[in-house]
């Protein structure tokens, strides 16, 4: 077998028991939350013989192991049960909000991504120099703030004193694509300056690090211009470590933006998840639980493909 696809297979399959540990520890914690799902349905009124009922019901009187593999079992069959509090369809509901969550996100990387490289290819070009260190300054300070406190600033000055965008992030799908992005301008800002620091942080650590090779010296030493040594040189030599950290940064993306819609009122798996934590609603928790973390783990697995398939040691094996 190729090392290459040999490797991928072991990442794959890694990934998938990932995913196994991740829904074992996604079911215990909710199982062990303190309160009463029961009580929280049927309200503090509620009789102790409706409350038994209920419980017998929702078969919460069950051993353990039985409810997880009844659980996992449908969510392999794409059954995520059903909402405790309304009754509906787990996966139906979740479709809209998982649909306006990459939406975000999207549009967030969009932006974040090729300023984030852009900036790092020129602090490299400048560094130690007034732009590099204006750059470092100004992306440090943004990721020393929490998003909460972008957001709110940002709704300060460009909500409320500018008017340039609105303050709340609803959209629907009867709006158009730019009705949309003018909803979410505020919530993709802040998600690009929360994201933007590491990244361009990275990009330029790693191009550093290729600019120190003896290939990039004998590069210079034939009179290449600098901006053509990274552009050609440096920078394809670096892509590994600048995909592993961008891969890290959309799965922030995807997977740590529940402040920032709690923050903004956006109807996405944030907001959702939020609701139904405050409810109680275990069936809720459990399935944004594990479509987090199958976000999570599966942008790693391609970073961690991408990094193998750029190592050209496993491409041209001896």
């Amino acid at each position: 077998m190729h090392p290459i696809v040999k490797l991928i297979a072991q990442r794959l399959a890694l990934g998938l028991l990932l995913l196994f540990a991740a829904s074992i520890l996604i079911f215990v914690g909710t199982s062990i939350l303190p309160g009463d799902v029961a009580q929280s349905i049927l309200g503090q009124s509620a009789t102790p013989e409706a409350l038994a009922n209920l419980r017998r019901e929702l078969g919460m009187n069950d051993p353990a192991m039985t409810r997880y593999f009844a659980w996992l079992g449908g969510v392999l069959q794409g059954d995520l049960g059903t909402a405790l509090t309304n009754g509906r369809d787990i996966a139906e509901s979740l479709g809209g909000r998982l649909k306006n969550t990459l939406f975000l996100a999207f549009w967030a990387a969009a932006i974040s991504v090729p300023l984030a490289i852009f900036l790092g290819l020129l602090a490299v070009r400048y560094k130690d120099r007034w732009p590099d260190k204006l750059i470092s300054a100004v992306t440090l300070t943004t990721i020393s703030i929490p998003e909460f406190m972008i957001g709110y600033v940002l709704i300060y000055w460009v909500a409320i004193k500018w008017r340039l965008f609105p303050s709340v992030a609803i959209i629907n799908d009867s709006m158009s694509l730019g009705a949309k992005l003018n909803a979410i301008a505020i919530p993709v800002m802040v998600l690009t300056l929360v994201v933007l620091a590491h990244m361009m942080r990275m990009t330029r650590a790693a191009i550093l690090n290729v600019m120190q090779s003896a290939y990039i010296e004998t590069a210079e030493l034939k009179g290449l211009g600098m901006l053509k040594i990274i552009r050609k040189h440096a920078f394809p030599n670096a892509i590994a470590p600048i995909v592993n950290v961008v891969m890290l940064n959309l799965a922030y993306l995807v997977v740590g933006v529940v402040v920032v819609e709690v923050v903004f009122a956006y109807p996405g798996m944030g907001q959702y998840l939020v609701d139904h934590v405050s409810k109680r609603d275990v069936p809720v928790v459990q399935a944004c639980g594990l479509i987090f973390a199958a976000v999570y783990i599966g942008l790693n697995l391609v970073a961690d493909i991408v990094s193998i398939l750029a190592n050209p040691r496993l491409r041209h094996p001896k």
